[in-house]
């Protein structure tokens, strides 16, 4: 049981991701299509920042889980969260 709290917690972690990236790659893309915005991130070196600003979105899913007393869940992004992070730190050793 704890198990799945934990890997549904990761889930919901890497999907805020995901939209997070997206809003702030069209936010910040000057009405580029999200595709491009990515492709010169990545040639700029600018990924690995864009990735971390879309983790923000992590914030409010780890606050509601701590709210609803979900602790396991909220453990689950937390999770997700320090995975992204040694993402993007690799990321941008390179």
């Amino acid at each position: 049981m704890v198990k799945k709290e934990v890997l549904i917690g990761l889930t919901v972690g890497f999907i805020a991701n995901a939209i997070g990236l997206f809003l702030s790659a069209t936010l910040l893309g000057n009405g580029d299509n999200f595709i491009t915005v990515l492709k010169s991130a990545s040639a700029e070196g600018f990924l690995g920042k864009l990735i971390s600003l879309g983790a923000v979105l992590n914030l409010i899913a780890f606050f509601i889980f701590i709210k609803k007393k979900q602790d396991y869940r909220a453990r689950g992004v937390l999770l997700a969260t320090i995975l992204i992070a040694v993402f993007t730190f690799i990321l941008n050793l390179n």
